[in-house]
């Protein structure tokens, strides 16, 4: 007992113990992502089926091990066209996130560092976007300027300014509040140098999670409006416009329709998870 007081204590870095473990789900919610990553890059290494063309004698396939999807009705892979579709949905609903993040952070930042009068002219304008429904902003913008991915991709970002802009503005009057920060202001740090080096970084944490929730929030959104026809033309694969496809085959093929809708819910489910353990991890 007398050996065991003697005995220094270990004194853990810190950060390293406070860091959560990732559990089944995130590990799985990462895998698939990874995935959808690699059928970004390289979609043919992962299916041999041009998701264009299609063999007439083999429309409405069932699911199988040829065609884990199964067919449509011009005879092409489901799969094959889902995999190549990756490449359009990311890009957009990307576009969608960056619009977001960049508009967002703009609006929290003046909201949070340029004092009182900026707050309140900020926060006016968060409030106007709050009374607007994201999808109703969306659906408008894309109706204004005509369906495609940019307009789609911009719609559905102006949807998601608000959630940036408040989590800006809220991490940033956090930081601020830091001892570090404090200090650096007293040594007599410009805005800049504070913006650049303290506070920026200190909130880049939760920026990055919500990022990543907010990539899912705009795969749904952004497959919803392909749903509707406001996204990529045909016969260009994208998820939306894939699901719209198969709605006047359930009858016969069910699988054109629920195989892909099931698999962007899961995509929008992994990239919650993900994002969530993200946030845990730029607390801890």
């Amino acid at each position: 007992m007398a050996l065991s007081r003697s005995l220094p204590a270990v004194r853990v870095p810190r950060g390293i113990g406070a860091l959560p473990l990732p559990g089944p789900a995130t590990a799985l919610s990462a895998l698939l992502v990874l995935v959808l990553v690699a059928w970004l890059v390289v979609p043919g290494l992962f299916t041999s089926y041009d998701p264009l063309v299609g063999d007439s004698a083999e429309v409405f396939l069932a699911p199988s091990v040829a065609h884990p999807f199964g067919t449509d009705h011009l005879g092409r892979d489901v799969l094959a066209r889902v995999i190549h579709g990756t490449t359009q949905t990311a890009l957009t609903a990307g576009l969608a996130v960056l619009v977001g993040l960049a508009l967002g952070t703009a609006i929290g930042l003046a909201s949070s560092t340029l004092g009182p009068w900026a707050d309140a002219i900020s926060m006016r304008v968060i409030d106007a976007l709050i009374a607007l429904p994201a999808f109703m902003v969306a659906l408008f913008v894309v109706s204004a300027y005509g369906a495609g991915p940019v307009s789609l991709g911009v719609g559905v970002g102006i949807g998601s300014i608000v959630l940036f802009a408040r989590v800006t503005r809220a991490e940033v009057l956090r930081v601020r509040a830091l001892d570090y920060v404090e200090a650096s202001k007293l040594a007599g740090a410009g805005y800049f140098r504070q913006l650049f080096g303290h506070i920026l970084p200190g909130a880049a944490g939760a920026l990055i999670a919500l990022a990543v929730v907010d990539f899912g929030a705009a795969v749904l959104a952004v497959s919803a409006l392909g749903y509707l026809g406001f996204g990529t033309p045909p016969p260009t694969p994208e998820w939306g416009l894939i699901i719209a496809e198969g709605r006047n085959y359930l009858a016969n093929a069910w699988w054109m329709t629920s195989l892909p809708g099931t698999f962007v819910l899961l995509v929008v489910v992994a990239l919650g998870v993900l994002g969530r353990y993200l946030g845990k991890v730029t607390r801890a």
